[in-house]
């Protein structure tokens, strides 16, 4: 299951939102989005865990929990829109 978690600490890493979301059970995947022209945090990631009873009890403990002192929202990731990629200039 792919797991959206937003409102992060910008000091939060790849490695922090594993190991808080591995007490739940195996994760895939753990990556915070980084801004591409800043090299800064966006605010949000998304972990992928295998098992979905894993993953459903990772959300419900996890979400509006603390992690780096920010209370994270934590859901089941929507799949992603196809939509037109703004020109960068």
């Amino acid at each position: 299951m792919n797991i959206y978690v937003g409102n992060l600490a910008y000091s939060v890493t790849d490695d922090d939102l594993r190991e808080a979301f591995a007490a739940f059970g195996d994760v895939s995947r753990a990556s915070v989005i980084m801004d591409r022209d800043t090299g800064r945090s966006k605010g949000f990631g998304f972990v992928e865990m295998p098992d979905d009873a894993q993953a459903e009890a990772a959300i419900k403990e996890l979400n509006e929990k603390p992690l780096s002192g920010r209370p994270v929202r934590v859901n089941e990731a929507r799949p992603r829109e196809d939509r037109p990629r703004r020109p960068r200039y």
